[in-house]
């Protein structure tokens, strides 16, 4: 890569907006860019879901707030800011044209996005340089490809996602009304085909219970769908805590204090993961190998998207109608596993 910006001290600006789990896969490159020069100063452009989650980040020196509810007033403001600030590298890792417009109102001499053929809605013409194509892989790795484009190591990988040493003396407030051991069920998504059924969640949380010891925590939002599903779950014995609607910052307390988590595919999954606590991992919707847990916990995987034996490729597809596939006992065989893997052997060094 090419590029008349300083090599150390330099002003960065990333553009990541939305999207929890995508956050998530971003802090590595975060860590990494800091790692490679502490002089540098990181701005991050996210809406407020995610800036929540990030908001104290090591890493991270500024967050710039993206209202989306306010619609194209929102995203006039954030001109207005922006006209305000000078960044010596943008690196535009949302490839829609919300992302394009807000990377067209910074000031930088190198705006670094995808290569044309993945940069969807035209992002590549708000970019004047970008990385190589590449074939199609896990979204974590396609985030690395940009340090690899500016010369950043990206080992050792580090999310640093907390708890931070900041919050330790929270904890008691967060797990003060949980019982523990226990297992976290993250049981909501934001796609209706990538949810499970309630009366299988119950089973397995009275599993939990009396065959493993583990008391079944609930986690998540509090949609009308998810509330609904919890309520089921309930009503059919499982006698589960609830901590549904809890702040991200308190949910990174949750998952990293759980001996197991059971998640849907949504952002707490790779929270899971990126806090080394084993993740039983339920997939149908999305491709596996592009969105599913990164490096680790592959043995816990149940994959609802593939059929026995075929060995699809990596893409964006999705496939309807698969996660009534998976049955209670695929559940319970993978915690099986963990009970003979993981149990006693991971622990939380933030406790």
């Amino acid at each position: 890569m090419t590029t008349a910006a300083p090599k150390t001290g330099r002003r960065i600006c990333i553009v990541m907006m939305s999207a929890i789990g995508d956050a998530v896969h971003v802090l590595p490159v975060v860590t990494a860019l800091k790692r490679h020069d502490p002089s540098s100063t990181i701005t991050w452009i996210l809406q407020p879901g995610p800036a929540s989650l990030v908001r104290g980040h090591p890493g991270v020196d500024q967050i710039l707030v993206f209202e989306k509810s306010r619609g194209w007033r929102g995203m006039l403001d954030l001109r207005a800011e922006l006209a305000r600030r000078k960044f010596d590298l943008v690196i535009d890792l949302q490839v829609y044209i919300k992302a394009g417009l807000v990377t067209s109102f910074t000031q930088a001499p190198v705006k670094l996005g995808f290569d044309k053929a993945r940069a969807r809605d035209m992002n590549w013409l708000f970019t004047n340089e970008r990385i190589p194509p590449h074939a199609p892989q896990h979204v974590q790795d396609q985030y690395l490809e940009f340090l690899s484009a500016l010369d950043v190591p990206a080992e050792p990988l580090e999310w640093n996602l907390g708890p931070w040493q900041s919050e330790l003396a929270d904890r008691e407030r967060v797990l003060g009304a949980l019982p523990r051991p226990f297992a976290t069920l993250v049981i909501g998504a934001t796609h209706r085909e990538k949810e499970w059924l309630p009366e299988r969640w119950a089973e397995v949380a009275i599993a939990l219970r009396s065959d493993f010891g583990l008391e079944p925590v609930l986690a998540g939002g509090r949609s009308g769908r998810e509330l609904e599903t919890a309520r089921l779950i309930d009503a059919a014995g499982a006698r589960t805590h609830s901590t549904l609607g809890v702040p991200l910052r308190d949910l990174v307390t949750i998952l990293d204090t759980s001996e197991l988590v059971i998640s849907l595919d949504t952002a707490p999954l790779h929270m899971s993961v990126a806090l080394e606590r084993p993740v039983i991992s339920l997939m149908g919707y999305n491709n596996p190998k592009r969105v599913g847990p990164y490096r680790r916990y592959h043995d816990l995987l149940i994959d609802a998207y593939g059929d026995p034996g075929e060995n699809y490729p990596i893409s964006y597809a999705h496939r309807l109608g698969r996660m009534p596939r998976i049955t209670v006992r695929d559940v319970l065989e993978r915690v099986e596993r963990w009970s003979a893997s993981y149990r006693g052997r991971v622990s939380s060094t933030r406790s």
